[in-house]
């Protein structure tokens, strides 16, 4: 299944400043604030993942210098999710893939303004993750 629609993501995503429990997906930012998306009623039963990042910072000095920095922060989420899809540790998913997301994980990322804070936000249907990409 792939994953939520541009407008079906951004329509689910609520910002706040402790854990959102009622949230089917979740994530955290570097300021400590929690990204919920919320599924809407014909997605319940939906399994996502997603990966939210302050869109105005810089990335890491490293990740920068061997990734490079543009778009960063849109890269970086879809691996996040690419690699929580298939349950793989973050560190391993870059030295096998880098920033991309594979060939057979279907990602949706979107930049958007949140609480008046630019984010980045990714999401994967843990569904189209079911084995691991080849590269």
């Amino acid at each position: 299944m792939p994953p939520p629609s541009e407008r079906t993501l951004l329509d689910g995503l609520r910002i706040c400043t402790r854990a959102d429990v009622n949230a089917h997906a979740r994530s955290y930012l570097a300021d400590g604030r929690c990204v919920g998306w919320h599924a809407p009623a014909d997605r319940s039963g939906t399994a996502i993942v997603i990966d939210a990042e302050l869109a105005t910072g810089p990335p890491p000095t490293a990740l920068a210098r061997r990734f490079g920095d543009h778009d960063f922060w849109e890269r970086w989420t879809r691996a996040e999710c690419a690699a929580k899809a298939c349950r793989v540790p973050i560190p391993v998913w870059l030295r096998e893939h880098g920033l991309g997301a594979g060939p057979d994980i279907s990602v949706r990322t979107v930049r958007t303004t949140m609480a008046g804070t630019p984010v980045v936000v990714s999401a994967a249907d843990v569904r189209s993750a079911s084995r691991w990409p080849s590269r």
